[in-house]
């Protein structure tokens, strides 16, 4: 039997989703432009917004293939005792009202602060599922190769960052905006799931005159530059599962990986630059042309290769790996960790993966890494969770509806 938690007022239009998902935004766009709601006019003329709207309707979560964002921010929820496949398709139906409202920067049905949703804020909301709700009498089996990430040699995981039930990440130019649709959503989400972990992040996707650009790690080293690009053959077959219940969903691996950074800047720029395969500089492959360039990984200098054997460009390489390959986004994270001796910083990466099969993409070229990476002395991974990451929705429908209907 599904839960039956008292509703709040708060939460009551948000119950509206489980109805019909046109009338939960409706009511949803009321309150928003509501007299007694709304943030007093400015006399000043408001300045062009520097970002987009991005509509969330398609065969896709549009946030898997956006651009990487300034902000990322991912929750992990835990499903309540006794919710079924009813129950999880009211919580898609409320979520997708949700998404709807606050990718159009309008607040969310029942949102008490709706000027906190911008327009033009490049937000995407993304919604997923881990392998605990992917069984019979909630969504069913998950798409071919889905399952838990193997335990690696190397890792030093932590409860307090790996696992879930669902998934959310909100990715946008603005931290404010981020942070309430975060809020948003968990507390829609509060009859049904609670949170696990919480983890947020951010990177530098535009260089100084706003162009796009790959973006650093706190190693400083230019991170992405091998991913398939979007809107190509070759971004379609890595990243979407192509047929099937799943059909237009794809996987998502979310690992935090702690960085050594005091031990990695005693090295010298050649040891950090040879550790990778790349050049601190642009990113570029050190057997030479631009960043995007194919490294050759034949190349010698004096009898040794360019690129070492153990570097992580090459254990990652897709001509090593049977033609393996994944997605990358990731954000910068800085923390205060008390221990015994005090407060230290922890700071690190929240690595995201997105690859259609799971186990045949994902977990070969990390066990590669495992086996043999420089990288591996400076980086730790103390996180790891895997998500459903779900099909997309048309106007008209909701998150999951091939999968609850």
């Amino acid at each position: 039997m599904s839960p039956a938690p008292r509703v709040s007022r708060r939460r009551l239009l948000g119950y509206v989703g489980s109805i019909g998902v046109g009338a939960a935004a409706g009511a949803g766009a009321v309150l928003a432009t509501g007299a007694e709601d709304a943030a007093p006019a400015s006399t000043v003329p408001a300045p062009a917004a520097p970002g987009r709207t991005i509509e969330p309707w398609g065969a896709h979560q549009p946030g898997v293939a956006a651009p990487q964002a300034a902000v990322s921010e991912l929750v992990a929820l835990d499903l309540l005792p006794g919710v079924d496949r009813d129950a999880l398709g009211r919580l898609m139906r409320l979520w997708t009202g949700d998404v709807e409202a606050l990718a159009a920067g309008r607040g969310a049905p029942s949102d008490p602060a709706p000027w906190l949703s911008q327009p033009a804020s490049d937000l995407t909301i993304t919604v997923g599922v881990g392998p605990g709700a992917c069984r019979p009498g909630l969504f069913g089996a998950g798409p071919p190769g889905f399952g838990d990430v193997p335990p690696m040699r190397h890792d030093r995981l932590q409860q307090r960052w790996s696992g879930g039930d669902l998934v959310v990440l909100v990715a946008g130019r603005d931290g404010t905006t981020v942070a309430h649709a975060v809020r948003r959503l968990v507390a829609d989400a509060a009859p049904f799931a609670r949170a696990r972990w919480r983890q947020v992040g951010s990177w530098n996707p535009t260089d100084p005159s706003g162009r796009p650009q790959t973006g650093r790690n706190l190693f400083g080293q230019v991170d992405g530059s091998g991913n398939p690009q979007p809107g190509t053959p070759l971004f379609d077959a890595t990243v979407w599962v192509d047929e099937g219940r799943w059909a237009g969903g794809s996987s998502l691996v979310v690992r935090r990986i702690r960085m050594d950074l005091d031990t990695w800047d005693e090295l010298t720029r050649d040891e950090q630059e040879r550790s990778v395969g790349r050049a601190l500089a642009d990113g570029a492959p050190l057997t030479g042309g631009p960043e995007l360039a194919d490294l050759d990984l034949a190349a010698r200098s004096q009898g040794r290769l360019v690129v070492p054997a153990d570097a992580h460009a090459r254990r990652a390489h897709p001509s090593l790996n049977g033609g393996r390959r994944m997605f990358r986004k990731g954000a910068n994270y800085t923390r205060e960790v008390e221990t015994e001796q005090g407060v230290e910083v922890e700071s690190g990466l929240v690595f995201l993966a997105f690859q259609a099969d799971l186990a045949d993409q994902f977990v070969p070229v990390q066990q590669a890494l495992d086996e043999s990476d420089q990288l591996n002395e400076w980086t730790t991974a103390i996180g790891s969770a895997s998500f459903a990451v779900l099909p997309g929705f048309e106007r008209g429908s909701w998150l999951g509806e091939q999968l609850l209907a």
